[in-house]
């Protein structure tokens, strides 16, 4: 009986397990000759073919210096993310301060507002208060001004009145005294006139 090869791993998957005994199989019938197993005609199997090539990518690319293009380039794409990192964070303080500084103009504006505010009031009460008092003299004024054309009226009335009654009394007196005179009494008032001379 044929020596088995040894196995290299087991599975519990029994398609897997099928296909392994198959070529189990397969590898005891290739064997004649004296028990010598025909083998491929090249020194490797495919696996070391694989692995001869990928050894030499590997080298042509080291001799060809692709790690360090790669690395070069990694360095430059570093740098570059760095250096935007750098004008972000410069960009980030000279807005911080931007910031800073216009929040202290607002702050300056608000009091500023409020200290307008505050003087704007204090005009107004001032006109407020000047305008009544201005008023008030106005009134005065009016009033005086009033009370003296009134004083006045007044005079002119007691004036005419005593003018008029003036008037009156002497030609009522006239009348009376020529009426209720005669040239005898005429006679007689200018004799005790010149007597009290």
């Amino acid at each position: 009986m044929a020596e088995q090869p040894p196995e290299l791993f087991t599975t519990d998957d029994p398609e897997m397990e099928h296909a392994m005994e198959g070529a189990n199989h397969t590898a005891m019938t290739v064997q004649h000759d004296g028990g010598h197993a025909e083998g491929p005609s090249f020194v490797f199997g495919p696996g070391g073919w694989v692995g001869v090539s990928m050894l030499a990518f590997l080298l042509i690319l080291l001799w060809k210096g692709v790690p360090k293009l790669i690395a070069g380039g990694l360095d430059s794409k570093i740098a570059a993310i760095k250096q935007q990192l750098d004008e972000a964070k410069s960009l980030r303080s000279e807005a911080e301060a931007l910031r800073d500084e216009y929040a202290a103009k607002m702050k300056d504006a608000e009091k500023h507002a409020e200290a307008m505010m505050e003087n704007a009031q204090r005009e107004a009460e001032a006109i407020v208060e000047k305008a009544e008092a201005d008023s008030k003299l106005m009134v005065e004024r009016r009033k005086r001004m009033a009370e003296d054309k009134i004083a006045a009226a007044e005079r002119d009335a007691v004036d005419e009145v005593r003018a008029s009654a003036v008037s009156a009394a002497t030609t009522a007196a006239g009348k009376l005294i020529a009426s209720s005179h005669n040239a005898d009494a005429d006679r007689k008032l200018a004799d005790e006139v010149i007597a009290g001379i």
